[in-house]
């Protein structure tokens, strides 16, 4: 109680101090949780990739079409366990703002690829029978409120006439990370309405295979079968074309841990001084501690205790802000489809807020522990 009491006193000495000091810990928090998020929304593809699916898209560019008859020939090869496609649309849904990735799909393996992704069974017989019906991914369809048995109409971007949709599902994911921001309908819709010199044409190929291992032959046997024809091809596994794909934008890695560095460097900085600045202030008080019996150790562990619990109660701060923000939802419109801050995460930004205040707090706990008490008396 004594040892609760001399920090509870000291750190509430200063009360401007202290809670500009646990601001400055809060700001640093929020800041990490908010970096998190965006490392985890555009690293999600990568954790999430299936490491038994390969992805096959046309060698000059994914939006380079591939001939539907590939289909076919890459189901013969030895190993490949099942084959879907899939097109791009690029739809707009009452404001070019509202973005969502939609894809016309192969309604007969598409589940069988993507056994993650889970739709109602009932649901998905609906959606076999309408032609113009769709399945939205769960975030998609809370967003916009959509409900099952809405008419949902899309501007295509490069397809002429109106386009509506009938709901007819709605997926979930497995998993917390899986991806339930498309917009599922009918490759067979799409193909009856495109101009014919886009007709038997497709985006990519997914394909599951055996077994994982397989995965770089398989890969090597789908780009040589189709080497020096019109169409030729581009396989990798599906982690790295969704780490490649990531690449475009930047080494995000890089930015954000530059970002993080120089928050929490400049935040060692400032709770150094501060810690410095309290115990110059109580030089006196300590040497009397020490004179009274206190020993140098607990000296410095009041010291270091005061640091450590200004990073933990501003630290907790920042974190619960950050979470807080995140259940609001994305708000970046469909830029960031998994906007949310995962339990390790907060686990690591506390790490980290007790590492900082560990390291701002020693060297002013050394220098306490090692006060002489005749010397600071001194200076009184």
């Amino acid at each position: 109680m004594k040892f609760r009491g001399l920090i509870f006193a000291n750190l509430f000495r200063k009360k401007i101090r202290f809670l500009l000091t646990i601001g400055s810990f809060a700001v640093a928090l929020f800041l990490f949780g908010l970096l998190a998020v965006v490392r985890g929304a555009f690293s999600q593809g990568v954790e999430v990739a299936g490491a038994d699916r390969l992805v096959v898209i046309n060698r000059v560019s994914i939006i380079q079409p591939l001939p539907l008859s590939y289909r076919e020939r890459i189901l013969q090869l030895r190993g490949v366990k099942t084959i879907t496609f899939a097109n791009w649309f690029g739809g707009v849904y009452q404001d070019e703002r509202n973005f969502f990735p939609q894809f016309a799909i192969d309604i007969e393996n598409q589940r069988k690829v993507y056994p993650e992704l889970i739709v109602p069974e009932d649901q998905w017989q609906t959606f076999v029978k309408d032609r113009q019906g769709t399945i939205v991914g769960a975030a998609t369809a809370k967003r916009f409120g959509w409900k099952i048995g809405d008419r949902i109409p899309l501007k295509s971007s490069f397809l002429p006439g109106p386009w509506e949709f009938n709901l007819d599902g709605i997926y979930h994911g497995q998993r917390r990370q899986d991806d339930e921001t498309q917009f599922w309908f009918q490759w067979n819709y799409l193909e009856e309405r495109v101009p014919d010199r886009l007709k038997g044409q497709i985006g990519w190929y997914v394909l599951r295979v055996e077994n994982p291992d397989d995965s770089v032959r398989i890969a090597k046997q789908i780009d040589q079968l189709f080497a020096n024809s019109p169409y030729e091809t581009r396989t990798e596994t599906e982690k790295a074309f969704a780490a490649g794909w990531v690449k475009q934008m930047g080494n995000i890695e890089f930015l954000i841990l530059s970002i993080g560095g120089v928050v929490f460097f400049t935040l060692l900085l400032v709770t150094g001084n501060t810690m410095a600045i309290a115990v110059r202030e109580r030089t006196a008080e300590l040497a009397v501690l020490k004179a009274v019996g206190f020993s140098d150790r607990f000296v410095l562990l009041l010291v270091l205790a005061e640091s450590l619990l200004i990073a933990i109660l501003g630290g907790a701060l920042g974190l619960g802000l950050a979470k807080l923000f995140t259940l609001g939802g994305d708000p970046t419109r469909g830029l960031l489809p998994f906007f949310y801050l995962p339990l390790k995460a907060i686990i690591s930004g506390l790490g980290v807020a007790l590492a900082v205040g560990v390291a701002s707090g020693l060297l002013p706990a050394v220098g306490a522990m090692r006060l002489r008490v005749v010397d600071a008396l001194r200076r009184v």
